[in-house]
């Protein structure tokens, strides 16, 4: 792969989990459409964007900014999740696969954070 980010697991995972995302979206109701489902897939595709843009930033202090971005974005995700599980768009057994995947991804993408120097 041709660019530096491409190479880091935290952008291959955050991929997959927009991804992920999309697919799972698609099992919400029509009129979910322009809100729940549209934050949750930008939410979603907003932690790899953030990586992406901060790892060909100018400094290390602005790659740090933007893995809080991404952060911040997997956070939302999380929170649209616990409300697709509360509205029952989602079972409790996708909201737990996916909130496991955004756990794991949260904790390698805080302690890649914190070793940027």
């Amino acid at each position: 792969m041709g660019f530096k980010f491409e190479n880091l697991i935290i952008w291959q995972r955050a991929m997959e989990l927009g991804e992920n995302i999309n697919g799972l979206c698609g099992k919400f109701p029509k009129e979910e459409i322009y809100n729940l489902s549209s934050q949750l897939r930008r939410a979603g595709d907003s932690v790899a964007f953030n990586i992406s843009e901060g790892a060909i930033g100018q400094s290390n202090a602005e790659f740090k900014k933007f893995m809080g971005y991404a952060i911040r974005s997997l956070a939302e995700v999380v929170t649209c999740l616990h409300k697709a599980e509360r509205r029952e768009y989602i079972t409790k057994e996708e909201f737990k696969i996916h909130y496991d995947y955004s756990y794991n991804l949260m904790n390698m993408m805080v302690a890649f954070k914190e070793k940027i120097r």
